[in-house]
């Protein structure tokens, strides 16, 4: 069952009606709806400077979701963040110690200072979240270099520690994640407020390198895999996310039928979504997670200067069963914060 409903709060249906002729802003759902009921907005590439001057301003809007590139930096072994650049950092990461200092001081730092920016940022806003945080890994991990599945789950722990929502939590006693995701064992908003979801993406690079035969989606459920055979899945600080829309059940491309089970959480084009014949209920009624990315270019286009129109976008969605809308609307902050209903 999900997260009860408050009457007070308009069904994405009704909000589309309601948003392009008033313009009014959503209403956030009930705080005991279940993550897995609910649709919230992401700034896409949020690190960006261009974007927001610092990371804790991106925070500062609100999002459901932020976005980091990382790349596993294989000369100095350290993970850098950057939207191009495979040896250097380029972002509004600072290094901080305090919240107070989020918002100063140099710029550009690998990938442990974005994450203590997070760190800090949602220690002085408790009542913020759950914050996704989808990490990109542009190339893929890069093992013989000592930056694998163990040591990104090292650095995340170390930075972010217990708000951290692992995958662990979600199974529970159960046979799986995907079991525990069908019986909707996702916390609430509330249970989940000041934590944060990881989920992994395949890099854009590693997609098209033809001599990369093991991507960060299989590599990772791997661990999973191993991890929980060895009965250490408490480890694990992230969920492998099943990369581009598919109709069906798109787990079906992975060839190694025990890896499906730790997909619980899907990404794509949300283009595709609506116009590829997708059934996107499948996701909603068997409660798995769904980002739709480029929101923005969902026909007709919805640009950032038209918040009524990017509201109407993101009610859309919701009906469409996203969990999270992704878009480059940074310039209309209030938007980004809109969490409704799903479905």
């Amino acid at each position: 069952m999900r997260g009860s409903r408050p009457r007070s709060v308009l069904t994405p249906v009704a909000l589309v009606a309601t948003l392009l002729v008033t313009g009014s802003p959503a209403q956030a759902v009930d705080p005991t709806t279940r993550v897995s009921a609910a649709t919230t907005v992401d700034t896409h590439n949020a690190y960006e400077r261009d974007t927001y001057p610092y990371l804790a301003q991106a925070l500062d809007a609100r999002p459901g979701m932020i976005e980091l590139d990382v790349w596993p930096d294989i000369i100095t072994r350290q993970w850098r963040v950057s939207h191009s650049n495979p040896l250097g950092n380029d972002n509004n990461c600072v290094a901080a110690t305090s919240a107070d200092q989020l918002y100063t001081g140099t710029r550009n730092k690998n990938l442990e200072h974005c994450l203590d920016n997070i760190q800090l940022w949602l220690a002085a806003h408790p009542d913020t979240g759950p914050l996704h945080l989808k990490l990109e890994l542009k190339t893929g991990f890069s093992s013989r270099t000592g930056q694998g599945p163990v040591q990104l789950d090292a650095v995340l722990a170390a930075r972010l520690g217990s708000r951290v929502y692992r995958p662990a939590e979600l199974r529970g006693g159960h046979a799986s994640l995907d079991a525990a995701a069908r019986a909707d064992a996702w916390p609430t908003r509330q249970q989940l407020a000041g934590r944060v979801i990881v989920h992994l993406i395949p890099g854009t690079v590693e997609q098209g390198n033809p001599t990369d035969s093991l991507w960060t989606d299989v590599e990772y459920a791997r661990h999973l895999n191993a991890l929980a055979a060895a009965g250490t899945l408490a480890s694990a600080q992230a969920f492998p996310a099943v990369h581009k829309a598919q109709a069906g059940d798109p787990r079906v491309r992975y060839a190694d039928a025990t890896l499906r089970p730790w997909f619980v959480i899907f990404d794509g084009d949300a283009a595709a979504y609506g116009t590829g014949g997708i059934d996107t209920s499948w996701y909603d009624n068997n409660h798995y997670l769904l980002v739709m990315t480029d929101a923005q270019n969902v026909p007709p286009a919805v640009g950032d200067t038209d918040p009524v129109a990017a509201r109407a976008r993101v009610a859309e969605l919701a009906a469409r069963h996203a969990s999270v809308a992704s878009a480059d609307w940074a310039a209309i902050p209030e938007v980004v914060d809109d969490v409704l209903d799903r479905g």
